[in-house]
């Protein structure tokens, strides 16, 4: 646990050595003024109690002797000099002000500490939001179609929330309980240390027992994250599919697996906060079992007037009084610092889901070198080109392709041929197994992403949009694009009409992926942002493919008006869409099985035909 924690630290917590001193410098001054608030007691007692009959000589600092007696002898006489000119209850009230004054010291310094670990701790916490955001960017698609997005949301909250509830919420404490035990028990050693022989006996048996209760508590919350993962998956399909589970009428079916997932997760976390839960009341039995302990041993040594170990020396009973008191404080930490280490291990359980994001590997890399890429002027070429996914199912197979400058190509076949796989490898969404793919006799693999992926435009059979307005909807990925400019798109994308319509114009919010919009509508705003962006290279995957016939018009003629000197690469579902293509690409499982124009495909009499002739039914 221990490594663990040091390597969070280390990631997140550097940028904040400056507080992380300040917070151990204030937290030494809150123990020590704690120790001598508690130190006044002892002359106090002796005052109110007349315990200590003793006539106390100034004895010179630089006198033979140890210098804890010294000082003890010193400060008993400057009291007991104090009580003989001002009187014993003038003495009792200046003692009582004097541990005032420590007091709000000690409390000063402990409010400090915490008030430096709030920037810490919220910031550790944002970067590690960050960072997952980040990463989610970066990673490849091939990474999301392994994992469930409602897992994902539960990692960027459910598990980051963990973290600031467990590790962040107990870093101060981690900071200051250490502290605290350290100068308390050394303070108690220099105080009494055969006293000090009898409590540490107990030591090893009170971090065995708190270790035993937390040792599973790491794996059961690891499971119980996982669980509340699940959940989020669910509500998130739910939401996506909420209109086909009232059409089968199936609410019944998604709550009974809604509440099971629950329950479940409602029982893990049970054994957990249970676990948990024993921390406080163990460690305070423990710490009052050996409280007692030192005290029935203090307790005898008084009363017997000798050491138990035989030295012959033994402490008065005021200053038992005060060990006592030091050592109860020294118990509070203890507990403080049990409770904090289960919550950290609980919170390494939800860190560790979160690095399986973070620490994810992105197969699509830039080189360290990449070469230059600003314009696009020859051709893409595919040479022998294989891809598998990591399931090791080939899904294509030998293509060799090339696409001209200026040229639309065409990619039909069935569903599962592989021709959406094809057209991802250009802008490396994936990379090829064997063989390459070259843009202007460059390999995709030596040019940088960001340059190829400028040089691009698409257009997906499912508009993706954002939960914003028009404009900014039109204008994402362009750089300070002015309103004229976004007019002037959606102008040609034939979207210019329908925007003017609403209230609010250009300045509509569209809701979430759009969903005020109708789906021609949401189309036709993918078309108006590639027409912004105004790429050499434009890819469409079946565009029209989910649209009624007029709002197929629309878009097809926006399309058409996109598509004017341009390189197209289009996929598509309806042959009547790319009758006029330069080059028709016909794949089959994972082959190029035929290519041509549309009238030479047809006379073919092939797959083409076949397809054809479907749809003409």
């Amino acid at each position: 646990m221990l490594k663990e924690f040091s390597k969070l630290m280390r990631q997140y917590a550097s940028p904040y050595k400056g507080h992380m001193t300040g917070a151990v410098v204030l937290n030494i001054l809150s123990a020590v003024f704690n120790i001598f608030s508690f130190a006044v007691l002892v002359p106090l007692l002796q005052i109110l109690f007349k315990v200590n009959d003793t006539v106390y000589e100034f004895i010179p600092w630089g006198s033979e002797g140890t210098f804890k007696d010294i000082l003890i002898n010193n400060f008993y006489y400057y009291v007991a000099h104090f009580a003989a000119t001002h009187g014993a209850a003038n003495t009792l009230m200046a003692l009582a002000g004097v541990m005032i004054v420590f007091t709000a010291l000690k409390t000063s310094c402990y409010f400090g500490s915490n008030a430096i670990m709030i920037p810490i701790s919220t910031g550790i916490v944002k970067e590690i939001r960050c960072r997952i955001y980040n990463k989610i960017l970066q990673l490849p698609i091939g990474f999301f179609t392994e994992e469930r997005k409602g897992d994902i949301i539960a990692r960027i909250s459910g598990d980051v929330s963990e973290v600031e509830n467990s590790i962040i919420a107990s870093l101060s404490l981690l900071i200051k309980d250490p502290i605290l035990i350290v100068i308390y028990f050394g303070f108690l050693i220099y105080l009494s240390p055969e006293m000090m022989v009898f409590t540490l006996v107990f030591a090893p048996a009170f971090v065995w027992v708190m270790g035993l209760i937390g040792k599973q508590l790491k794996r059961s919350s690891l499971e119980a994250q996982a669980l509340w993962s699940d959940t989020m998956s669910q509500v998130d399909e739910t939401l996506g599919g909420l209109r086909v589970v009232k059409a089968f009428n199936a609410e019944k079916k998604m709550r009974s697996r809604f509440h099971e997932i629950t329950d479940r997760m409602r029982r893990k976390i049970a054994r957990v906060s249970t676990r948990q839960a024993l921390a406080h009341p163990v460690s305070e039995f423990l710490g009052t079992v050996m409280l007692m302990i030192v005290l029935c041993v203090g307790g005898a040594m008084i009363i017997g007037g000798k050491s138990l170990m035989g030295s012959g020396k033994f402490i008065d009973a005021p200053t038992f009084i005060f060990f006592l008191v030091i050592l109860y404080s020294v118990i509070e930490p203890i507990k403080e610092l049990s409770k904090a280490t289960y919550s950290v291990r609980k919170g390494l359980a939800s860190m560790e889901r979160i690095n399986k994001i973070l620490e994810a590997r992105n197969p699509i890399q830039d080189p360290e070198q990449p070469q230059a890429l600003t314009a696009f002027r020859e051709s893409i070429r595919f040479n022998d080109v294989c891809f598998s996914y990591e399931n090791g199912k080939q899904v294509l197979s030998h293509i060799d392709l090339e696409i001209p400058r200026g040229r639309m190509i065409a990619i039909v076949g069935e569903s599962g041929a592989g021709k959406s796989t094809l057209v991802d490898l250009i802008p490396r969404f994936w990379d090829v197994t064997s063989g390459s793919i070259t843009l202007d006799g460059k390999d995709l693999r030596d040019v940088a992403v960001k340059d190829l992926r400028a040089l691009m435009g698409n257009v997906n059979q499912d508009p993706i949009l954002f939960n914003d307005t028009i404009f900014n909807n039109i204008a994402f990925g362009v750089e300070n694009a002015t309103l004229e400019q976004v007019v002037a798109a959606a102008k040609i994308a034939n979207a210019h009409e329908f925007i003017m319509e609403k209230e609010e114009g250009y300045q509509t919010n569209i809701g979430d992926r759009g969903a005020k919009l109708s789906g021609g509508q949401r189309q036709r705003l993918s078309i108006a942002r590639a027409i912004l962006k105004n790429p050499p290279i434009l890819i469409l995957d079946e565009a029209t493919a989910s649209l009624d016939t007029e709002s197929e018009r629309m878009v097809q003629d926006a399309l058409d008006r996109l598509m004017s000197s341009r390189t197209t690469i289009a996929i598509a579902h309806r042959l009547s869409t790319i009758k006029n293509a330069d080059e028709i690409i016909v794949m089959h499982e994972g082959r190029i099985v035929e290519r041509g124009r549309h009238e030479e495909l047809i006379a073919l009499g092939g797959y083409y035909k076949k397809l054809n002739d479907m749809q003409s039914l």
